[in-house]
């Protein structure tokens, strides 16, 4: 043994690596030592770590070495989770640690002159803003008309998804199967948030929300593969394939039934409402709860109808899908959904005017609640404005008139719009609750005294 034998716990941990490549650019040649003779031996110990301390705490237990680091009589090295464990305990999984150090590690408190990192609610808001974007490529694969390019799934024309050849990858392939790629990436940031959440989430409400998102996640990536398909199948035959229209009706609407759900779940993982104190007494606070949850249900019809629209058109004369009635038949449909949408738009944009000047001019004094309330009122003007122009440029829509850029930019903008004023309505429904809280009525008036 030398003093400059250095030695590296090796706990799994996922710095372990790092640690070594950076000794060895300073000339270091480091070990790795996992039994308490190992460790007992090493001239200089490093202890790494990263993830969550009860787990690496019973990785420690599990290799016998509790007792042989903290009785190590030479330097001691603690790297991030490494420096947490040498105390008495962590608040962290409220696990006992090393004790080489007196006390216990507890989570930094957020204050207004000490913002502290929330990776707890980042992840959920990134994994929101994930599935955001994800309907925006669905969009354009609709608006193109593409949702048939790749007649098979789960594979891409007999490949393997993940291996798909980037060569082939040109026009309504390239769309369908980036929008494929990019589902995938939402679906693994929506199992690693749950897995996030069991671990990290003391509200057992909130971890159930979390794998009901990774479910709910699972069925649509499902229900998008048999849109496709029309039935579980590896054949990449269209004659082996049936696919459906309802599917794709549903898989567009259920879509932005999952962005709402992520974007609750953004939110009550959110460092603003674990820091929120109680709500404050506000005499509307039941009426604009009561407006929130109206414009949520609004706007979810006002979805169906929109995936009526958008899937009833001029693209089933030229489309296989095997249709039960005739395309015509079906347009009219879609005439009649149009005419709904435009109908309960003008509802919509009431309740949602109602709801965003509610917010923002009687809850001043709640940050949260004005900037939503304003944030909604410029979201619905965006959103009439393309909703006018989408009447526009789908007005001479028939097989002859293929969908430009301009025309899938303009409906795909009036869609993904639609799901940021769900998503919207959702934020303020939940914040509406935890900020605000309707006046006790006032104190009856003393009754007069008996004679």
């Amino acid at each position: 043994m030398s003093a400059a034998d250095v030695a590296i716990v090796d706990l799994g941990a996922s710095n372990t690596a790092s640690m070594r490549f950076a000794l060895e650019r300073l000339g270091v040649k480091a070990r790795l030592v996992q039994t308490p003779d190992a460790v007992a031996s090493a001239g200089r110990l490093i202890l790494p770590g990263v993830g969550h301390a009860a787990f690496v705490m019973g990785r420690i237990e599990a290799l016998g070495l509790a007792e042989a680091i903290p009785a190590f009589p030479r330097p001691l090295l603690g790297v991030c989770l490494g420096m947490q464990l040498l105390y008495e305990g962590t608040a962290e999984g409220e696990v006992n640690c090393l004790g080489l150090f007196p006390g216990r590690v507890a989570a930094l408190e957020a204050a207004p002159d000490r913002p502290v990192p929330h990776w707890a609610g980042g992840l959920a808001a990134v994994t929101a803003v994930a599935t955001f974007l994800l309907l925006g490529v669905g969009g354009f694969v609709t608006g193109y008309d593409e949702g048939l390019a790749v007649v098979d799934w789960p594979n891409t024309e007999t490949y393997n998804m993940f291996l798909y050849p980037l060569e082939r990858m040109t026009g309504g392939v390239f769309l369908e199967h980036a929008h494929r790629l990019f589902g995938s990436l939402v679906g693994l940031a929506t199992l690693v948030l749950a897995l996030q959440t069991q671990f990290t989430e003391r509200r057992v409400g909130v971890r159930a929300l979390a794998w009901l998102a990774l479910l709910v996640v699972i069925v649509q990536g499902i229900l998008g593969g048999l849109r496709v398909t029309g039935h579980f199948t590896l054949s990449a035959r269209p004659a082996d394939t049936a696919p459906s229209v309802l599917l794709a009706i549903v898989h567009g609407v259920f879509g932005q039934c999952v962005f709402g759900v992520l974007v609750a779940l953004a939110v009550l993982r959110s460092q603003a409402w674990a820091s929120a104190g109680p709500p404050i007494a506000a005499p509307g606070a039941g009426t604009d709860r009561a407006f929130n949850l109206a414009l949520v249900l609004v706007l979810l019809v006002q979805l169906v109808l929109g995936a009526l629209v958008r899937h009833f058109s001029w693209a089933l004369q030229v489309l296989p899908y095997g249709l039960a009635a005739r395309p015509e038949q079906l347009q009219a449909v879609g005439q009649w959904a149009l005419t709904l949408h435009i109908t309960i738009a003008v509802l919509a944009s009431l309740v949602a005017v109602a709801v965003g000047v509610r917010a923002w001019g009687l809850y001043q004094n709640v940050a949260v609640l004005a900037r939503l309330g304003s944030g909604l009122l410029g979201l619905v003007g965006l959103q009439i404005g393309l909703g006018i122009a989408a009447l526009v440029v789908t007005g001479d829509d028939s097989p002859a008139n293929k969908p430009g850029l301009l025309d899938v930019a303009i409906t795909t903008g009036h869609q993904v719009v639609g799901a940021a004023l769900l998503a919207w309505a959702v934020m303020l429904l939940l914040w509406s609750h935890r900020l605000v809280a309707p006046a006790a009525p006032a104190a009856d008036a003393a009754a007069p005294a008996h004679a």
